[in-house]
């Protein structure tokens, strides 16, 4: 049934009693994702009776962030319905993006059968080029190396008031998702109070969307409204930019319950390693209210992308930081 995939249609389905199989594109970008998420929408809401739910990967070669997007989602739809979902012949390429992005352990999935040009090395499906420039990565590990040097020299300084301050920890931790979703611990001085996760929900958000933000949070401590303002808090996160969970450049790394709200659409945000600054943030992200505008800056900066462009984003950056318009993200 493989031949089906060669329609008009992005997804093609053989339905059998109370098992339904999805056949996926050769290539599950944001258009057949956003089919495929319909489908399945539309599959639960007529098929009352639906206990399995397969999803037939063998022609697939190719899926970037909204194509994961939309099996998030699709497992969400199942786990609403009690349907089980499992991916069948599933082969290497998608195979690699689910180990990426530790979705293995979360799918049933039966790999494709071996063939013999599986045995050739995989490379890392390229959603953007800026993913497999060595230049952008090179400029990463100079400047992030730059970056600690300068984190180690405001360290104790930091610290010292940190601590004064309320006698909490120096670093805070944070999971956060960075290319295709795949999750990492970003680091950062702390400037909230030591239980700022558990009264988040106390707190008003002041932005449209799964994206959360109030200038005025009252979770902010007195030394922590200074770090935000000068961005220093920000500093830890050279760690991770030489690591290579971020870049200098790119988007801001949401969190897990974020993208759990995402559409399809705004996966595409994620087919770029996030950045400790980008187009939201030189772009006057206080002012920034609805997250769908986060999502055009977001895709402005992988339509605009290129070594330069994130040299002058970083020059931009320098220029804001210096600037009355600065503050925290």
């Amino acid at each position: 049934m493989v031949d089906s995939v060669k329609t008009s249609s992005p997804v093609s389905a053989v339905v059998q009693p109370e098992c339904h199989t999805i056949h996926l594109p050769v290539s599950v970008a944001v258009v057949e994702a956003t089919a495929f998420k319909k489908q399945c929408q539309t599959l639960f809401a007529e098929r009352s009776d639906l206990s399995e739910l397969v999803l037939d990967f063998s022609a697939t070669r190719f899926i970037d962030s909204s194509g994961i997007g939309g099996l998030v989602i699709c497992h969400r739809l199942s786990a609403a319905k009690g349907c089980k979902l499992r991916l069948v012949n599933v082969t290497p390429q998608v195979m690699m993006v689910l180990s990426l992005t530790e979705l293995d352990k979360v799918f049933d999935i039966t790999l494709a059968p071996a063939k013999e040009s599986d045995s050739k090395e995989q490379v890392l499906p390229e959603t953007h080029p800026s993913v497999n420039s060595k230049a952008k990565r090179a400029l990463d590990i100079v400047g992030g190396l730059v970056g600690l040097f300068l984190t180690l020299l405001v360290y104790i300084p930091v610290a010292i008031i940190i601590k004064f301050d309320d006698g909490g920890p120096v670093f805070f931790a944070q999971t956060r998702c960075s290319w295709l979703g795949k999750r990492f611990k970003i680091y950062k001085f702390r400037s909230m109070v030591t239980n700022a996760e558990a009264l988040k929900s106390q707190v008003k958000n002041k932005v449209e969307g799964p994206l959360f933000k109030n200038d005025n949070d009252p979770r902010i401590t007195k030394i922590g409204g200074f770090l935000r303002k000068t961005s220093l808090d920000e500093f830890p996160q050279f760690w991770n930019v030489v690591k290579g969970d971020m870049s200098l450049v790119g988007t801001r790394p949401p969190t897990p319950d974020e993208i759990e709200q995402y559409e399809v659409g705004a996966w595409q945000r994620l087919n770029v390693k996030p950045g400790m600054t980008g187009e939201w943030q030189v772009n006057g992200r206080s002012s920034i209210t609805k997250f769908e505008d986060v999502i055009k800056l977001d895709l402005r900066y992988q339509e605009n992308w290129s070594f330069f462009y994130d040299i002058k984003l970083i020059i931009k950056t320098v220029t804001v930081l210096f600037s009355k318009e600065s503050g925290a993200q």
